[in-house]
């Protein structure tokens, strides 16, 4: 049986595209608090002309009250939005794209949340909040939860809760340090996620990148092999996904590296492996944490990542295959479902 959403784009299109653009202003002005009509416009892409007009038609309905420093939602706003919700994948057509990318990369749960985490703060924020609903709805007691580190992982701590705390459960980094912003190195990470849920966590204080050297001595000291240990023995492992170019600089590894990373057809990273498009391995790095045939005996991968940027890289590391499940946002989900369009047409 048809839903009423399927019904209104068939019957009523128009409808259902102006519906689809006051629930995006509505949500926005409530993920904000309290916004300007310019930032809002630009946010969303929308003229300030058109967005004066739709304001205005929901001031008049009691959904926003618009004062001198800006918009904010009603309580009958947030009420509507509330009740929006079951619907809103269906709105937007997210069903229908998670439906697709589950079913061809073999996945149990794919998630996605609405916009451009590139572009958009809000939807970042999103993505966080799926991927704390993802990783509570797959914990159980007393498991080890190893974790990466990145801007999306540090999204997804702030947002992380629990009504009951999770006392024997353990959060671990995934790997040492990049050197980049202490927010988001793993270990800041998976410190915020176990004081946001009341569990425990342990700390990797070495480099990420190691050469094999150091790798072997680090190795032979007892608190670190205890720690990584640990490590190696998570149930669960929640993962970002980034560019392989823009990671290996990151990494700070040398030219010669990145020549072959290139040479190579080096298209995304995550946890310290390079994939191609294929999604086949091509480069790693020494590092004191999870290794691939780690991952390979997880229980549970959970690969968060988002922006339209990183459709490429998402799809290659999708295709290594031993991901269950995946978080993302609309833009990436419509560059990966491109690229599975473009290779079905080439295969005719």
């Amino acid at each position: 049986m048809q839903s009423l959403i399927e019904i209104q784009q068939q019957l009523l299109p128009d409808v259902l595209a102006i519906m689809k653009k006051r629930y995006l202003i509505l949500r926005q002005v409530m993920l904000s608090d309290m916004i300007g009509r310019r930032t809002l416009a630009a946010s969303l892409d929308l003229s300030e002309r058109v967005l004066r007009a739709e304001t205005d038609f929901l001031k008049e309905q009691g959904l926003l009250h618009v004062e001198t420093a800006g918009m904010r939602i009603s309580e009958s706003g947030r009420k509507l939005l509330e009740d929006l919700e079951p619907y809103y994948k269906e709105m937007f057509g997210l069903t229908e794209l998670e439906q697709r990318l589950r079913k061809h990369f073999g996945l149990k749960h794919v998630w996605i949340v609405p916009g451009d985490s590139d572009t958009s703060p809000h939807t970042k924020r999103e993505l966080g909040k799926a991927g704390a609903t993802a990783l509570r709805k797959m914990m159980n007691k007393d498991d080890v939860i190893a974790v990466t580190g990145g801007s999306t992982l540090a999204s997804v701590a702030n947002q992380l809760t629990t009504q009951t705390p999770l006392k024997g459960n353990w959060f671990v980094p995934a790997r040492g340090g990049l050197g980049e912003s202490l927010d988001y190195q793993a270990n800041t990470i998976v410190s915020t996620m176990a004081k946001r849920t009341g569990a425990h966590y342990r700390l990797l204080h070495v480099p990420d990148h190691l050469g094999e050297g150091a790798y072997l001595t680090l190795m032979q000291e007892e608190n670190i092999r205890e720690v990584v240990d640990v490590i190696r023995s998570a149930r669960i492992v929640i993962h970002g996904i980034g560019d392989a170019m823009v990671m290996a600089r990151r990494r700070r590894v040398n030219e010669e590296v990145i020549e072959a990373l290139k040479a190579e057809g080096a298209l995304a990273e995550s946890f310290g492996y390079y994939f191609d498009r294929e999604g086949a391995v091509v480069h790693k790095m020494p590092t004191a944490g999870l290794r691939l045939e780690d991952i390979l005996e997880t229980e549970v991968v959970i690969a968060i990542a988002g922006g339209g940027s990183k459709g490429e890289a998402i799809a290659a590391v999708m295709r290594f295959g031993h991901d269950d499940i995946l978080v993302t946002d609309e833009a990436a989900a419509l560059v990966i479902t491109a690229i599975l369009d473009e290779e079905q047409q080439a295969s005719f």
